[in-house]
């Protein structure tokens, strides 16, 4: 759909939802899942809208508020005011672009390390909640490899679109490697994540402290957000983070090593979805060829 076909979309949401003070929406860039704008009102104020031409299912927005109230409650995080969040749409706090410097940054990379520091004595979440256009199962487990094997994973495996990008011998080698996770993955503790951080989901407040959108929370290890703003082009001035994150937490210099193996996760949920895939079949393929059988 074009962006006049957006902005229409969101106008009538609005409209249904009672909302009559929209005057004009302005389509965003960035989204996959859902189509999204700035809506602007009769008395100037703006706010981002949010919306499914077709919602998965009718909790995905009331998932969508409550990670964003759990990461500000209980990870301390900045995100944006919730307004509304019906079936059908999803209206927040209008927030700005991210202001791409080192300083910025480091302001992230203390908010992120203080969301990291809520933990849980078990993995997953008290309900699923979604990832794009797919629900995230987030069933309690005692045992995190087990949690990432089965629910970050191997849940992947029965979507169309994954069964068509790997062949059996890839789903075997993703079964071995998940095998051997324990040997592969450091043992690290259940804390509070993100879950969808990708650079684009990183906006700024007014006073242009970091804000985060669009969440996937669940508790599981820290790293899934780390590698995630890791592979998803952040600028030269993220260096910053990286290297404060590191400090702040006392995280060794090996999490470059496993990015691969913790990032197949959202390489997987990108093949279940998208298409074109932007590389994630291509990478997903390069981190599980040493597990293939050699012939």
């Amino acid at each position: 759909m074009d962006g006049r076909g957006n902005e229409a979309v969101l106008l009538a949401h609005l409209h249904a939802a009672d909302v009559a003070d929209v005057v004009a929406v302005e389509a965003a860039e960035g989204g996959q899942a859902a189509v999204a704008g700035l809506a602007r009102r009769r008395d100037g104020s703006r706010v981002f809208v949010k919306a499914f031409d077709e919602p998965p299912a009718a909790d995905v927005f009331a998932a969508e508020a409550e990670g964003l109230a759990a990461l500000r409650m209980l990870g301390g995080a900045t995100t944006p005011e919730v307004l509304l969040a019906s079936t059908d749409l999803l209206v927040l706090e209008a927030l700005h672009p991210r202001r791409d410097d080192a300083a910025f940054w480091e302001h992230l990379a203390h908010d992120l390390a203080r969301v990291h520091s809520t933990t849980h004595d078990r993995f997953g979440w008290h309900q699923d909640n979604w990832l794009g256009r797919r629900r995230q199962a987030n069933t309690w487990e005692e045992d995190g490899f087990e949690f990432f094997t089965q629910h970050r994973l191997l849940r992947w495996l029965d979507e169309p679109r994954v069964q068509a990008a790997l062949d059996a011998e890839d789903r075997a080698a993703l079964e071995r490697l998940c095998a051997r996770l324990p040997e592969l993955l450091p043992e690290r503790p259940a804390c509070l994540v993100h879950g969808d951080l990708w650079a684009g989901n990183v906006l700024a407040t007014a006073a242009g402290a970091p804000a985060l959108i669009d969440p996937a929370v669940s508790y599981t290890w820290a790293e899934i957000d780390l590698a995630h703003v890791w592979t998803t082009s952040p600028p030269p001035q993220a260096a910053r983070f990286f290297a404060v994150y590191a400090e702040v937490t006392g995280l060794d210099a090996g999490w470059r090593e496993r990015v691969p193996l913790v990032q197949l996760r959202q390489h997987l949920a990108v093949v279940a979805q998208f298409e074109p895939d932007r590389g994630a079949a291509d990478a997903i393929r390069s981190t599980l060829a040493p597990f293939r059988r050699r012939t």
